[in-house]
């Protein structure tokens, strides 16, 4: 979930105030990383994360500490520093989004067995003739489903 769709629940994720503002330095150090990893795994390219070139982020992070470490002057010790936080993103960002794969095939799995083994009428799920929709939750707040409260399914997913 890149950003809650709930406005109350957006201003909960202050990501100027809660986090630039507070590191404008280190974000610039880590965008230097970026840019340099780009340089040297796309060379030519437009930015971008190549994520299939360089998938060791753990072993990164605990290289780079070490590194860190031992550095013996300062701009070793900050472009260490930098490259772990780059890395550091990046184990994280993976992460966030396998568990949102799993959170939404369980929700897309919950609400197809739930379209199972209900049937249409007064206070049920609805249902639609269009092949693209099932049963959704019938509420037309619900993140998952259309205004209608019909969830797009195909195949038991989302």
């Amino acid at each position: 979930m890149s950003l809650p769709y709930d406005s109350a629940e957006r201003k909960r994720v202050p990501i100027y105030s809660g986090v630039l503002a507070y590191f404008p330095d280190a974000i610039a150090e880590v965008a230097r990383v970026s840019y340099a990893g780009n340089e040297k795994h796309n060379p030519g390219q437009p930015l971008h994360w190549a994520r299939e070139k360089s998938t060791d982020h753990e072993d990164c992070i605990q290289r780079h500490t070490i590194d860190a470490l031992q550095a013996k002057h300062p701009n070793d010790h900050v472009e260490h520093l930098a490259n772990r936080a780059w890395r550091a993103l990046a184990a994280l960002q993976l992460a966030t989004e396998a568990r949102d794969r799993a959170d939404a095939d369980q929700v897309a799995d919950d609400v197809y067995e739930a379209s199972l083994a209900i049937t249409d009428g007064p206070g049920m799920f609805p249902q639609t003739d269009d092949e693209d929709y099932s049963y959704g939750c019938g509420d037309s707040n619900c993140i998952y489903c259309d205004p209608q409260g019909y969830a797009k399914i195909r195949e038991g997913k989302l």
